[in-house]
C-alpha cells in the first residue's frame, strides 16, 4: 500500500515527466493539475530533490524538473526515498498479541510469506519507471 506522500509524489512526478524538456515546472502548476496542499507538496518535492530524483531552479522561470529521463527513474527508488525500505510487514508472532522476538525463517511462516510478497512487489516496482506511468495515463 502506498502512503499518501508516495501517491502525491507520483502525481507530481507524472506531471513533471509529461513536461520533460520544457523547463522547470512551478509547484503552482502541479497544484492546479492535482489539488493538494502546496506546503505538503513542497515537502515531498524537497525530499525527492535530496534523493536526486529532482532538481530545482530559483527565480523567474524556476521550478522543479527531473534530473534523469522518465525511463531512468524506477518506482521503487521513489518509494524508498519517501517511505524507507519496502517491507509489507515486520515479523510478528502468529499470536498477534505478542511480539516475535526470536523469529527465524524456520519458525515463522508469516515472515516467509511476506518476504515472497515483498519480492514480487519489488520485481515489479524496480522494473517499472515514470515513463510507464505516463504511458498508462
Amino acid at each position: 500500500m502506498l502512503s499518501k506522500k508516495a501517491q502525491y509524489a507520483f502525481r507530481a512526478l507524472t506531471t513533471l515527466a509529461r513536461n520533460e524538456g520544457k523547463g522547470p515546472l512551478p509547484i503552482s502548476t502541479i497544484v492546479k493539475e492535482y489539488p493538494i496542499s502546496t506546503k505538503f507538496l513542497e515537502t515531498i518535492l524537497l525530499e525527492l530533490k535530496r534523493g536526486k530524483v529532482l532538481a530545482s531552479k530559483k527565480g523567474k522561470g524556476g521550478g522543479y524538473f527531473l534530473t534523469n529521463a522518465p525511463n531512468s527513474v524506477n518506482l521503487a527508488q521513489v518509494i524508498r526515498i519517501l517511505d524507507g525500505p519496502i517491507a509489507p510487514l515486520k515479523c510478528v508472532s502468529l499470536n498477534f498479541y505478542e511480539k516475535c522476538d526470536d523469529c527465524n525463517d524456520e519458525a515463522c511462516g508469516l515472515k516467509l510469506l511476506m518476504a515472497e510478497v515483498r519480492d514480487a512487489n519489488l520485481k515489479i516496482l524496480e522494473n517499472r519507471t515514470l515513463a510507464d506511468l505516463i504511458k498508462e495515463i
